[in-house]
């Protein structure tokens, strides 16, 4: 089912839609932003200068350092009045990305979560589970909204508590699972456990996965656990740029098809910071041209795909992006969370027993991921009681900072590799990795 008729239109509309409202939201941000409007007065151009699409070029870009350099509300675009809800995520420096949405940016997001879900095969008959944990996190109310604007009964279940999830599952005869694709994989196996057969006991026909990457292995592995006819598709998003909804698969999984009337994409060289030629691989760039509370442009996202723009079998026109590659900087993403090394470094150098040095373990058993962190004890304890307070001290800080658990293995002194170039903190042992 196609959503929406900006879905179909042509390539020439389309491009008159987005060069009308890149042009509004250029002067408008110039005018209520003044961060970016500094940047736009080095960069030595103006919204007059915007005549074409491809003069978007000429634009300086936005990064997450700039949200964090503007935290709360530097790049806010309209008054703290005028938002009606505010999402953060987390930042390299234990302070969040902070976004806010107006009640127009509500319906928006709305619309656009509804596009991609009707694209996985959502309709208003399913029973949709949400098993995104509700919060500062957009994920959840992301899918929640949409799929209600749809008609779907909406189960919040959040996230664990795996066996009561099974058990609303099966009570309330769910059709459309919403959850990270691992604990997607968990959630079967613990069904198996329970001596339930997903294939058959459970009445899983959608999963509309996302926050997480979704490799063909891991949809090979949903498939085999939920059964060859659940409809497996991707969707991506981030808070910066609104949440869910930005891109999703249909179901010939050819690609996500990006909501570009409200998106506009580039692929850039991530060093030159050139534009790219269209099917070339590279550094995803969008730029909001709809949002009113904080509407980035030329926003850095670091994921590395490429654009198609062939029309697609759905029926969609739609330009899709390519599942992602991976990322151009350091960023670790495990359960669904970003975490950065230096989040867990800033953790490690507060505490006093512990010397400079570590390294992060990631591991996957029975698809959920798993952090190891060896650190340094400075100096040796028998004190087993010391031991223990040092483990809850560092656990207890990176919950706070990352919202995730991780065993920590404290090491004696010169245990751990020492480098003389840059360090490599981080062994990742996941399959695919």
């Amino acid at each position: 089912m196609i959503w929406a008729k900006e879905e179909t239109m042509s390539r020439e509309e389309m491009e008159a839609l987005q060069l009308a409202r890149l042009q509004e939201t250029v002067k408008r941000v110039y005018e209520k932003v003044p961060s970016y409007r500094n940047k736009m007065e080095r960069a030595g151009v103006k919204p007059e200068d915007i005549v074409t699409l491809e003069d978007l070029k000429k634009l300086p870009f936005v990064t997450k350092q700039d949200m964090r350099d503007n935290y709360p509300f530097g790049l806010f675009a309209v008054p703290k009045e005028e938002l009606v809800r505010i999402h953060a995520s987390s930042g390299t420096t234990g302070k969040p990305t902070v976004v806010g949405y107006t009640q127009n940016d509500i319906d928006v997001w709305t619309e656009c979560v509804s596009r991609i879900a009707a694209m996985g095969g959502a309709t208003s008959k399913d029973v949709a589970q949400i098993c995104f944990g509700y919060g500062m996190f957009t994920g959840a109310l992301g899918l929640h909204y949409g799929l209600e604007n749809m008609g779907a009964v909406i189960v919040p279940s959040s996230s664990g508590n795996t066996e009561k999830q099974i058990m609303y599952m099966k009570d309330f005869e769910t059709t459309l699972l919403v959850a990270t694709p691992s604990y997607a994989l968990r959630i079967a196996e613990v069904a198996k456990e329970m001596g339930i057969d997903p294939k058959k006991d459970l009445n899983i026909k959608i999963g509309l996965v996302g926050s997480e990457l979704l490799t063909d292995a891991m949809r090979s592995e949903m498939h085999k656990l939920w059964g060859d006819e659940i409809i497996v598709t991707s969707n991506y998003g981030m808070s910066e740029l609104m949440g869910p909804g930005v891109s999703g698969e249909c179901e010939y999984l050819c690609g996500m098809h990006i909501n570009e009337d409200y998106f506009l994409p580039e692929i850039i060289d991530p060093k030159t910071e050139e534009v790219l030629p269209p099917g070339e691989k590279g550094e995803l760039v969008i730029t909001c041209i709809k949002k009113e509370g904080i509407p980035l442009i030329r926003y850095r996202t670091k994921d590395v795909t490429r654009l198609i723009y062939e029309p697609c079998e759905c029926g969609r026109c739609t330009v899709r992006m390519e599942n992602l590659d991976g990322r151009t900087d350091d960023m670790i993403k495990i359960r669904g969370v970003n975490v950065f090394p230096s989040q867990i470094e800033e953790v490690i150098l507060a505490t006093q027993e512990i010397g400079p040095h570590y390294e992060i373990i990631l591991e996957r058993n029975n698809h959920a991921d798993f952090m190891t962190i060896r650190v340094e004890l400075l100096k040796e304890t028998d004190s087993y009681r010391e031991l223990e307070d040092i483990q809850k001290k560092i656990k207890n800080r990176l919950r706070v900072i990352l919202g995730l658990d991780a065993k920590i293995l404290l090491e004696s002194p010169n245990t751990l590799q020492r480098f003389e170039g840059k360090a490599k903190r981080v062994r990742d042992l996941r399959e695919g990795a």
